[in-house]
């Protein structure tokens, strides 16, 4: 299981809302964050987004002990278990 957390502001709703997209994936609210998880890698395209790239670069607030961001660029966001 992926488990990524964005914090729940305007700007990063996209993030989300694209990430729910995924039928794989579920989307959850944690205190001020949203929780992004899934049985696999959890892969969010940022043009799917609208954000722009200073808005995507800092969506993350963290992942779950035991994933990793393999691809954090202009293109998508994908996290993995290690």
């Amino acid at each position: 299981m992926s488990t990524l957390y964005v914090l729940d502001v305007p700007e990063n709703t996209a993030v989300a809302t694209v990430a729910a997209e995924d039928p794989t994936v579920v989307v959850d609210k944690i205190g001020p964050y949203f929780e992004i998880r899934g049985d696999g890698p959890v892969v969010i395209d940022r043009r799917a987004t609208g954000c722009r790239h200073a808005v995507w670069y800092s969506c993350i607030a963290g992942v779950a002990p035991g994933d990793t961001i393999t691809q954090h660029d202009k293109n998508a966001l994908r996290v993995e278990p290690v």
